[in-house]
């Protein structure tokens, strides 16, 4: 086929063998959405104008089947169990030769078959007439000579003769129906078949003629496209055959870091140009990543996986910060008291370090009805297991409960005083009958700090296999390799958690010795190798030094504990108590302390009470008390005021307006007393009554 010939891609895929694939197609025209790639079900349905395919494999889905007489296309699977027979072609052929070698399929194999004549032939001293049926047997071939062809005469009284007729002999031929029948596949199998006609076999639509045409389901690459692209050839595009003239284009596979990393180890290294930048959201805090732009390119060395843990500063005045470190860091570290906040805490951390001894940094008060004990700041507790324990109250049915709860004990200070080692072994005798069992509930709340009794350097490889993480550790000494460490200078670090990345080692081209790590699972780019020499002489690797330390963001710690700690339980709750007032009463302290303090509390309840009888807590008001005897309910009259020397000078007037009756002095035993009044106010003060109930005259009738 001609390369500028524009066909149907249905008929162009029709006509193409196996054996000579690969293919390079153009979208020439058809129907389709300009400039856009849609996929339905994982199959590409339209391109745009000039477009490159490149064939690389066709697969036989269905077959289209067109309605002669009406034009209606419809499609069958090839697994389709009906059968089909040929329909003779309307028109005749001219020679015998002519229409036996346009036999459907193999001329042995379609033997015998029957045809006519629309003349009449004589054969020697046969004569046959016009419309004579005649019945291929077989092929006679002579040296020398022409083929003949072997057929076989029905006379009308059931005579039959056979007659040899030259391969030659012209005319008018019609073939007749044959009662062979063919299934899709044998049909979609001969070339020849597929141009000829059908109708059903011994179905209702058995007078249907139909086209019978293959659906292909087409395997292609295209530039920039990550996967191998699949789409039906029935797609009503026009494509051209390029194969001979873009025979050295150049398909650009995109990779994202996944994929990457299942190339063979032959491919690195290797000079890669980014696709497709990481997304605005990333997980990485790094000095490396705002160079990872579109168009860049990239020195992928080598891929590999990376043992690594996650540091986290503690929370305080700054920002917390979170550090990806790999186990090659060489600085060293000193463990540091791990905080705890609840008992349930110092649970969780019992169960991974033994032996532990935490203190006290916060009084906790004694709750004798909630099971919770006494503790004071200093007090040294060891931490022996986790057990059940009884509580004095009751729940809402009046049964006794039971929770878990920490078995610990409790620790004497040891003395300052220096001692012999007799005298030490004694102690801690006295130490180990003396100690007091502490039973403290899941739930409580408290304070504590670890007691670490060495003060030991590690380097970051012999923590995670001496201790159990989460651990608490302070940079004592930098690596001296980086050119500033991120993790010096902070009094704290948590080490959350271990794990072992897939990653891919890489650098950029102007400080190709400069490396850090990709990883694939944290990190969204797309790439795709070139052909660019890399920037060394050949089979002379460079030096690389590969960041040890990396920042992230919280983003990151957040999904990383999201993984970690998906079936970690939940700390225990409270249990549920009776709220009736019978089982509210608390137990009177032994202590003077707190039975004083339990009375003032008491003195301040009553006070509450009577506050609560004022007017604030109550929907009505009640009506004021009614003005004293003797009054009316004219205003008072203005009397001028007598000025002295010293007023009279001054620059400032007074004013004239307001009333001070300095000469009216009323005996605080002469107010009588309101015994009809709702209100019940404890009297403060005698003379301070008296001034209040004068202005409250004065303002009420002023």
């Amino acid at each position: 086929m001609a390369g500028n010939i524009a066909l149907p891609l249905q008929e162009f895929i029709a006509s193409l063998e196996s054996t000579s694939l690969p293919k390079i197609l153009q979208v020439c025209s058809g129907v389709y959405f300009q400039g856009s790639i849609y996929e339905i079900s994982g199959s590409e349905v339209c391109f745009s104008t000039g477009d490159l395919i490149k064939v690389i494999g066709i697969e036989l889905q269905s077959v289209s089947c067109e309605d002669v007489t009406n034009n209606e296309k419809f499609e069958l699977p090839i697994t389709h169990t009906g059968l089909f027979k040929v329909v003779p072609e309307q028109m005749p052929y001219t020679s015998v030769e002519e229409m036996l070698s346009l036999r459907p399929v193999g001329l042995d194999d379609s033997l015998p078959f029957t045809f006519t004549s629309h003349s009449k032939m004589t054969f020697g001293s046969l004569k046959l007439g016009a419309g004579k049926a005649l019945t291929v047997l077989s092929i006679e071939k002579h040296d020398g000579e022409e083929d003949l062809v072997r057929c076989h005469v029905k006379g009308q009284t059931e005579a039959s003769a056979e007659v040899c007729i030259p391969l030659s002999s012209r005319g008018e031929f019609s073939e007749c129906e044959s009662e062979e029948c063919y299934t899709l596949k044998e049909i979609m199998a001969s070339p020849c078949l597929r141009s000829r006609r059908f109708r059903f076999v011994k179905t209702t639509k058995c007078e249907r003629i139909l086209i019978l045409s293959p659906v292909y389901q087409v395997q292609a690459i295209m530039n920039l496209r990550k996967n191998v692209l699949r789409f039906p050839s029935s797609l009503e595009v026009d494509v051209v055959d390029v194969t001979d003239v873009c025979k050295d284009a150049n398909f650009v596979t995109p990779l994202n870091l996944t994929e990457v990393l299942s190339q063979p180890d032959e491919s690195f290294p290797v000079v890669a140009e980014i696709l497709e930048e990481p997304e605005s959201r990333s997980f990485f805090k790094c000095a490396w990543l705002p160079g990872l732009v579109k168009s860049t390119n990239l020195i992928l060395h080598k891929k590999g996986t990376t043992p690594m843990v996650l540091m986290s500063s503690l929370k305080g005045r700054k920002t917390q910060q979170y550090f990806l470190v790999s186990l090659q860091y060489g600085g060293r570290f000193r463990r540091r008291p791990r905080e705890f906040n609840s008992v349930y805490e110092v649970y969780v951390a019992s169960t991974q370090t033994h032996n532990l001894i935490v203190s006290v940094t916060r009084n906790c008060e004694e709750v004798e009805e909630e099971g919770l004990p006494g503790l004071s700041i200093g007090e040294r507790l060891q931490i022996v297991d986790c057990t059940r324990m009884e509580l004095p109250c009751e729940n809402n049915k009046g049964e006794k409960q039971s929770v878990e709860a920490l078995l610990c004990y409790r620790l004497q200070e040891p003395d300052d005083e220096e001692e012999d080692e007799d005298d030490e072994t004694e102690e801690k005798d006295k130490q180990e009958e003396a100690k007091e069992e502490v039973l403290l509930p899941l739930y409580m709340q408290g304070h504590f700090v670890e007691v670490l009794g060495e003060n030991k350097k590690y380097k970051l490889c012999d923590l995670g296999k001496e201790f159990s993480l989460p651990l608490d550790v302070k940079v004592v000494s930098r690596d001296t390799e980086l050119e500033t460490d991120p993790l010096v200078g902070f009094s704290c670090l948590r080490i959350e958690g271990a794990m072992l990345e897939p990653n891919i080692q890489a650098s950029f081209p102007d400080r190709p010795d400069h490396c850090f790590h990709l990883l694939p699972q944290w990190l969204s780019l797309s790439v795709s190798f070139t052909k660019d020499a890399l920037p060394w002489p050949r089979d002379q690797f460079p030096k690389c030094f590969t960041e040890k330390v990396s920042e992230m963001t919280d983003t990151f710690f957040y999904e990383f504990r999201k993984k970690g700690n998906s079936d970690e339980a939940p700390p225990p709750r409270p249990p549920k108590r009776d709220m009736s007032s019978s089982n509210l009463v608390k137990k009177k302290s032994k202590s003077t302390k707190k039975s004083s303090k339990a009375k003032k509390n008491k003195d301040k309840s009553v006070l509450t009470e009577k506050l609560n009888d004022l007017t604030l807590n109550h929907k009505k008001r009640p009506p004021a008390p009614l003005p004293p005897d003797g009054v009316n309910d004219e205003p008072p009259p203005l009397v001028p005021r007598k000025y002295s020397a010293a007023d009279i000078t001054s620059k400032a007037k007074p004013n004239t307006y307001v009333k001070i009756n300095q000469s009216i002095k009323r005996d605080v035993c002469d107010v009588a007393a309101d015994v009809e009044s709702d209100h019940d106010y404890e009297t403060v003060d005698e003379t301070l009554v008296a001034v209040v109930k004068t202005a409250q005259e004065n303002v009420m009738f002023y």
